[in-house]
């Protein structure tokens, strides 16, 4: 992201892409390390230079995990779920990672997918999956990067084409835990999930009948 970040202040144009075989300072939301195998995973960074307001950043977000979403699919024969705002997951365990950032008047977005990772560390284990694990079989990552850049281009198209509220309906209807989930946000607020607002935050309905967005923040499954 460094690297697409200095090029995209040099001026490169929408849809350049910067990839690496590896990571060795993997960087997820709020500084969250990233495992990042060599040769295993598809680690790139998309630059985009949308006629989109900075408000609507969020929803850039939104759209890029509809994209690795399909990507995945198309790739691999495997449905995806999305956990608002930016974690694609296969079952319950997490199997991509998006990070956007602004600079200047593009959109530098980091998309990390485990590929023909064969097993991961015994800490994020029951966290994280890749698609060789979830199929018993390696995937191509220079087909799933066609993919990946095909629905890039698709979902951040609906976004200015169609406008926000089109791809807020697309990523309700894609993703489990927009409505009527029982979740924990940061591990301290309770409640069920009520939807997005015009923004792409998620409204979370807590036990008291009142509803907040949620603006930032880790959202998981609550403990019954």
């Amino acid at each position: 992201m460094h690297e697409a970040a200095r090029l995209a202040h040099s001026g490169a144009l929408h849809g350049t892409i910067v990839g690496a075989d590896e990571q060795t300072g993997g960087l997820g939301r709020q500084g969250h390390n990233w495992h990042s195998e060599r040769d295993a995973g598809l680690y790139v960074s998309f630059i985009l230079r949308l006629p989109v307001a900075a408000s609507d950043l969020p929803v850039v977000t939104l759209a890029l995990g509809l994209a690795a979403a399909e990507a995945i699919t198309r790739t691999a024969g495997v449905a995806c779920d999305l956990r608002w705002p930016n974690d694609v997951l296969i079952g319950e365990r997490k199997c991509c990672g998006i990070l956007t950032q602004l600079h200047g008047p593009a959109v530098v977005a980091g998309i990390g997918i485990n590929v023909n990772h064969v097993s991961l560390p015994d800490e994020i284990r029951h966290l994280a999956t890749s698609l060789r694990i979830e199929t018993a079989r390696d995937h191509s990552r220079e087909d799933l990067l066609g993919n990946l850049a095909a629905a890039v281009a698709a979902f951040t198209g609906i976004l200015v084409d169609d406008g926000k509220e089109a791809l807020l309906r697309l990523f309700e209807n894609a993703s489990s835990y927009v409505r009527g989930r029982r979740v924990v946000v940061d591990g301290t607020l309770v409640g069920t999930t009520a939807g997005l607002d015009a923004n792409g935050f998620l409204i979370l309905k807590k036990d008291d009948g009142t509803e907040v967005p949620i603006i930032a923040g880790g959202v998981r499954p609550a403990e019954d």
